[in-house]
């Protein structure tokens, strides 16, 4: 369990305008470990958490993109029935709130990834790692 950066990247709601960020990070040999995307009428909120913050970061400004930077608790998690729930639990009694979370998991494995933007980095990192379950 750790905190880690995830970057905002605003984009045009188009065919080819994420393929295009894609394939630029990976001419730079960026790996991508997380993403999320949220679209609304006219543009796209890409999440992404890379290998290479500041390389990125640099990159896609070059590219007149706007990049902003959030720090984001990245856990893996028991792959379980109310795991979630537990997790959404604990971060309420620290009186830390979610912003945002997405997550993944393979059914054939124990565990999951989890991603949660939440009002206070820290204080939920600290909450989360006194989970007996994590």
């Amino acid at each position: 369990m750790q905190i880690a950066t995830q970057l905002g990247i605003f984009l045009e709601n188009r065919p080819g305008t994420l393929a295009k960020v894609c394939n630029e990070l990976a001419k730079a040999k960026i790996n991508i470990l997380a993403m999320s995307v949220s679209d609304t009428v006219d543009h796209a909120v890409i999440r992404l958490v890379v290998d290479e913050t500041a390389k990125a970061m640099h990159i896609l400004g070059e590219r007149g993109l706007i990049v902003i930077e959030r720090e984001v608790i990245i856990a893996n998690i028991p792959n379980k029935p109310g795991i979630l729930g537990k997790v959404a639990d604990v971060l309420s009694r620290a009186k830390v709130n979610i912003e945002y979370a997405y997550c993944t998991a393979d059914s054939a494995l124990n565990t999951g990834t989890l991603i949660l933007r939440v009002s206070n980095a820290r204080k939920g990192l600290s909450a989360l790692k006194k989970m007996k379950q994590l």
